[in-house]
């Protein structure tokens, strides 16, 4: 699949209201894509329309879908709309993700099954959604965490709920392949979005900032492009988690 075959092809982004998932959004907007955008609540429904509205300017066909996916008939029915609406999924992406700094000791149980629901399960069941109905030749991606390679205390929900989409992201690959479908992940370092500014101390952000060998948190206009990559051009490689983060971690 050559960049330029983006057009006309059928692009759902899971959390593709705002931050990563909206530049996203406008950027196969930009290259002709169709989208599917989903957006979790009424919290981000602005964005949500705001980032349908520009989409739409760039004389791209889009939905906006609305769900819970910890709800997993909510993964089916996202999936069922988009086939319903142009026909077919030829590239999904989830880019959804729950943050939670905390130690250990003070996790409640609640709070780690919020967690997995929404950094495991959520992936997992959205890799099986796209894996029944995406088109041939489909590609899938998502998005994970540089925190998978670091050695660090207090986000161990977090590292460690995301930590099985890589897994998940193998054996997908193993098992959809000979239908031409990819599947990678993406693992960026702390992105300058306000995903990231709610979990952390101004000694932290500071901390974020200086720990990159290149310097400074990681931009969303960084990663978007290694995402439309990896489910283009970049379809030859699968099974990967790509870690994007300026020298943040490293394996």
């Amino acid at each position: 699949m050559a960049r330029n075959d983006v057009k006309g092809k059928v692009v759902l982004i899971a959390g593709g209201a705002k931050n990563l998932g909206g530049l996203l959004s406008r950027d196969f907007a930009a290259q002709g894509a169709k989208l599917v955008i989903h957006y979790n609540s009424e919290n981000t429904k602005a964005d949500a329309e705001q980032t349908l509205e520009a989409v739409k300017s760039a004389g791209a066909e889009a939905i906006l879908v609305q769900a819970d996916l910890t709800k997993i008939e909510h993964i089916t029915k996202l999936f069922d709309v988009a086939i319903e609406q142009f026909g077919g999924v030829d590239i999904a992406i989830n880019t959804v993700g729950k943050v939670l700094k905390k130690p250990i000791v003070d996790t409640t149980v609640e709070e780690y099954d919020s967690m997995s629901d929404i950094n495991s399960k959520v992936a997992y069941f959205f890799i099986r959604e796209a894996g029944k109905k995406l088109n041939a030749n489909g590609k899938i991606c998502t998005i994970v965490t540089s925190l998978l390679a670091a050695y660090t205390g207090l986000y161990s929900t977090y590292e460690g709920l995301k930590a099985p989409v890589e897994h998940f992201t193998r054996a997908a690959s193993k098992e959809f392949g000979e239908r031409g479908i990819s599947v990678t992940a993406v693992a960026p370092g702390p992105m300058d979005t306000p995903f990231f500014y709610g979990q952390e101390s101004e000694d932290a952000v500071a901390y974020h900032k200086s720990a990159s060998a290149l310097g400074g948190l990681t931009d969303i206009k960084d990663i978007a492009p290694l995402v439309e990559f990896l489910v283009t051009d970049g379809w030859w490689i699968t099974g990967q988690t790509i870690f994007a983060n300026g020298g943040y971690t490293t394996r």
